[in-house]
């Protein structure tokens, strides 16, 4: 007799209907399935929820090594073939003038900064080289529930998702899923403008098909995917773009699309401009609760005046010689757990 002709028996005996339970719900990415199964409520709903654990990998001499031979490899030839569209000119000092000290010892005033605020400090694992594996921020995104891995575009930085794959995996956190197929996709051109919605910047190193592969997971989950079109050279978002509060941004209105800021302004996120004397760089700051900011020097005091307005606090550290390499704060940074802002 199969289960299905003594289930029809039961209920013909017991002159019930059948009833089958609803085990789908609560939902994956509920704090109570996260917690009871994965044994911590992972993932992130916004970037300016207070940021409990991070991922980071410090700025050493392994990043001047070739990462695996079986991969293009991460040396002075591959940085030609980059150079050109994925960065241009002087904007990435060559490898072997990089002052890895010094930008250690910035690096390491970061970290000083997120341990006096209770961050939990994950170091990346197996980083067998490659000269922006530091910047951790790129090769994964941290959505409700879980990570998803990147696929990132330049030839010098293939391979290091699967670095960043293998720490999130030893931690436990759910991996929701790798872009795959010719997607592109680097965290540093994602960002959460509310808890229903992101912001993903297509450019030079995102493109359309990764974006339909993140809103397969998002969706479902009810959150919107906004498009922001990027130029040529400014290959994430967050080197344009960065929320600072609740409602609240910071903007080089300069650099980006016309509609994209008119759909903010109808969303009612309040933006601050940065001005000509601001460095570039403070928009690529971090977020550790709502309101409090990390950022490098050279904010002007002008903009410091509007943050100050907002209740925005800033932390100013130098980061300049990080910068050397092509990335700021936020690229060296990737949250993996920050307190929800509305999940329940």
């Amino acid at each position: 007799m199969c289960i299905r002709d003594r289930i029809h028996i039961m209920a013909n005996e017991r002159e019930e209907y059948i009833k089958i339970p609803n085990v789908s719900e609560p939902s994956f990415e509920t704090n109570s399935e996260l917690i009871d199964i994965w044994g911590r409520n992972w993932g992130c709903d916004s970037d300016v929820g207070k940021l409990k654990t991070v991922l980071m990998h410090p700025p050493t001499e392994d990043i001047l090594r070739d990462p695996r031979k079986r991969l293009v490899a991460s040396n002075e030839a591959t940085d030609e073939r980059d150079q050109g569209w994925y960065w241009d000119g002087d904007e990435c000092m060559p490898r072997t003038q990089l002052p890895i000290d010094e930008m250690r010892d910035q690096w390491d005033g970061l970290l000083s900064v997120l341990e006096a605020h209770e961050v939990e400090i994950i170091r990346m694992q197996s980083v067998t080289g490659g000269r922006f594996s530091h910047y951790t921020r790129d090769s994964a995104i941290a959505v409700q529930g879980g990570a998803i891995i990147c696929r990132l575009r330049p030839y010098t930085r293939r391979g290091e998702e699967v670095w960043a794959t293998k720490s999130i995996a030893q931690l436990g956190m759910p991996i929701i899923r790798t872009i795959t197929g010719k997607g592109m996709l680097e965290g540093g051109s994602f960002t959460w403008l509310d808890s229903q919605t992101v912001i993903v910047g297509r450019s030079n190193c995102v493109n359309e098909e990764a974006v339909v592969q993140l809103e397969e997971i998002l969706k479902p989950q009810g959150i919107e995917v906004l498009r922001a079109d990027l130029s040529f050279f400014d290959i994430h978002i967050d080197g344009v773009f960065g929320m600072l509060s609740h409602g609240v941004a910071m903007v080089d209105k300069d650099k980006l699309p016309f509609v994209f800021l008119e759909e903010l302004q109808k969303r009612h996120i309040t933006l601050i401009p940065i001005t000509k004397d601001d460095d570039p760089w403070v928009l690529n700051s971090l977020v550790i609760e709502p309101g409090k900011v990390v950022m490098p020097e050279g904010l002007s005091a002008v903009t410091r005046k509007r943050l100050d307005h907002h209740h925005i606090e800033v932390i100013t550290i130098p980061f300049d010689k990080v910068h050397l390499n092509g990335g700021g704060i936020r690229c060296s940074t990737c949250p993996l757990i920050r307190e929800s802002i509305q999940r329940v």
